[in-house]
C-alpha cells in the first residue's frame, strides 16, 4: 500500500513507524528537516521536506497513485486543505487529524466529505471516550469493548490477592468450568508473550484478557479484582481531554474539574453546568487536599504537562483514591508510571494512531487497538466470504504463532473461541497479535 503522511510530528512518527513493516510505501512530508532527519535513522521510509499542502509537492510524491493520505499536522486548518488537495489530486482515501467538536457531527462531517475528506480523528475525544470507559470498568487498568460490549480486551494487573498467581494457565482454567473469557497475552518486564498451558501468572503481571458480557465478573474474581463504585471525580486541567470528558460524565457522577488559568476558568464553567469548575494549582498539595481529595473515587490528571500529571496522581493514589489516571504525552513514562502505582496512562497520540492504522489493513477491520507499553496489537476481523479462515475449524487452520484467536461475535451472540469453532463469513473476529504476526493474521480474514 502507497501511504503519504503529512507530518512529521509525534502522531505521525508513530503511524510511520507502526506502517513500515516492508510492505507498506511510506512517504513522509514535513517542512521541518530536523523532525525527518530524526525518523529517518530509524524507519525505511522516504522523507520530503516541504508543505503538505503544496500543490507541486503534492504531484511530486506522486499523490494520485497513493492509496491513502493522512494529514497530522498541528494545525487542523493545514489537514484540512492538505486534505481536500490531495483528495483533488487523485488519492484514494484520505483522513485528516481536527480539533473543532463541531467537525465530529453526523450533519457536517457530510460537509468535510464534499471538501474529500474521508474520515476524520479527533484525539482529544477519542482519549475522553477511553477515560469514561475505563471510570465504568473500575477493576481493570485498561477496558476495549468491541461490537457494543459483546466482547472487551481486559488488561489487569495481577498482586498477591489474584486466586490465579503462582499457577499455570491449565491449572487456572481448571478453576472455573464455565469458558466465557481467555487469557490472549501477558506482559512481564516490558516483555510480550502469547501464553500456553505451561506458562505461569506471577505477582505483576499485565494479563489481557478477552471475555464476553457473561464472563466478566468470573474474570474478576479469579484476578482478585473488585468492581468499584466511581462517585467523585477530581479532573486535573481544563485541557480539551478534561472538557469532554466532564461533559460526557454529565451528570452520572459529581465531577470537580480544577484549571489554574482563570479567564479559561470561567469559560469552561459556561460550557459545563454539571461539573464544580474550581481556579486553583493542582501541583499545590494543599489545594488538592483543601477541594476534596479525600473523598474522591478518581482522580484524572489531563494538565499537558506529563511530569505534573504523574505527580499529581501519585499524591491522590497516597491519599487513598482509589482509581488514577494520567495522561502522558512521552511512552517512556508507560513503565514507571505502572511500576509507582498510577493505575492507568493515557496517550492521545498512541490512541489517534490505533484507529488511522485500522484504515491500511487490506482485511475488513472494524476496530484496532494498538496497547500501550506493548508493541501488540488487538483487532477485531469482519470475516470475508471464502476467506482462509472460513475453509476448517480452528484447530486445523494452522494460525500464525505470535497471534491468538480471544473471541467470536455472531450476530448478537459472542463466545470464546475453541480448537472446535468454524468460523463463519460475517463473523466478526477479535485477534490478538504481535507485529510480526499481523500480515500473516490479515491473509486468513481477506
Amino acid at each position: 500500500m502507497k501511504i503519504i503522511i503529512a507530518g512529521a510530528g509525534e502522531v505521525g512518527t508513530y503511524l510511520a513507524k507502526m506502517l513500515s513493516n516492508g510492505l507498506n510505501d511510506i512517504t513522509l512530508i514535513d517542512r521541518e528537516e530536523e523532525n525527518l532527519r530524526l525518523i529517518e535513522a530509524s524507519v525505511d521510509l522516504l522523507t520530503v521536506c516541504s508543505s503538505a499542502t503544496s500543490i507541486t509537492t503534492l504531484k511530486n510524491v506522486n499523490i494520485k497513485k497513493a492509496d491513502l493520505f493522512i494529514s497530522v499536522m498541528e494545525s487542523e486548518t493545514t489537514n484540512i486543505v492538505a486534505s481536500s488537495l490531495a483528495k483533488k489530486l487523485g488519492v484514494k482515501k484520505t483522513i485528516a487529524r481536527v480539533d473543532n467538536i463541531e467537525y465530529t457531527t453526523a450533519e457536517n462531517k457530510k460537509y468535510l466529505h464534499s471538501l474529500g475528506l474521508d474520515a476524520i480523528i479527533y484525539p482529544e475525544i477519542l482519549a475522553s471516550e477511553e477515560i469514561v470507559n475505563l471510570l465504568r470498568q473500575t477493576g481493570t487498568t485498561k477496558t476495549f469493548d468491541f461490537s457494543g460490549g459483546r466482547l472487551s480486551l481486559n488488561v489487569i494487573k495481577l498482586d498477591e490477592k489474584a486466586p490465579i498467581i503462582n499457577k499455570t494457565l491449565i491449572e487456572a482454567v481448571k478453576l472455573d468450568s464455565t469458558f466465557n473469557y481467555r487469557a490472549v497475552a501477558i506482559t512481564r518486564n516490558s516483555e510480550t508473550i502469547i501464553p500456553h498451558g505451561n506458562d505461569t501468572f506471577m505477582i505483576n503481571d499485565l494479563v489481557y484478557v478477552i471475555t464476553n458480557q457473561s464472563g466478566v465478573e468470573k474474570m474478576m474474581k479469579y484476578a482478585g479484582k473488585k468492581t468499584m463504585a466511581i462517585k467523585n471525580v477530581m479532573i486535573l486541567g481544563g485541557s480539551r481531554i478534561g472538557i469532554n470528558t466532564s461533559k460526557l460524565l454529565g451528570s452520572t457522577m459529581n465531577v470537580k474539574l480544577l484549571e489554574k488559568n482563570k479567564e479559561k476558568c470561567i469559560q469552561i464553567a459556561d460550557k459545563l453546568p454539571n461539573t464544580l469548575v474550581i481556579n486553583a494549582d493542582g501541583k499545590n498539595i494543599d489545594v488538592l487536599i483543601d477541594e476534596g481529595l479525600k473523598n474522591m473515587d478518581a482522580f484524572v490528571a489531563v494538565t499537558g504537562d506529563t511530569e505534573t500529571n504523574i505527580l499529581s496522581c501519585l499524591l491522590a493514589k497516597q491519599y487513598g483514591v482509589k482509581r488514577t489516571i494520567a495522561e502522558i504525552e512521552n511512552m517512556d513514562y508507560v513503565a514507571l508510571a505502572s511500576r509507582i502505582g498510577i493505575d492507568t496512562i493515557i496517550d492521545k497520540k498512541h490512541i489517534a494512531a490505533s484507529n488511522i492504522f485500522s484504515f491500511t489493513m487490506e482485511a475488513k477491520v472494524s476496530a484496532l487497538q494498538c496497547l500501550p507499553g506493548t508493541d501488540a496489537e488487538v483487532m477485531e476481523f469482519v470475516v470475508a466470504d471464502k476467506a482462509k479462515i472460513t475453509k476448517k475449524p480452528l484447530k486445523e487452520i494452522n494460525f500464525p504463532k505470535g497471534a491468538i484467536i480471544g473471541g467470536v461475535i455472531r450476530g448478537r451472540s459472542s463466545f470464546i473461541a475453541t480448537g472446535d469453532c468454524h468460523i463463519r463469513a460475517e463473523d466478526k473476529v477479535v485477534i490478538f497479535t504481535l507485529p510480526q504476526a499481523i500480515d500473516k493474521v490479515v491473509d486468513f480474514f481477506k
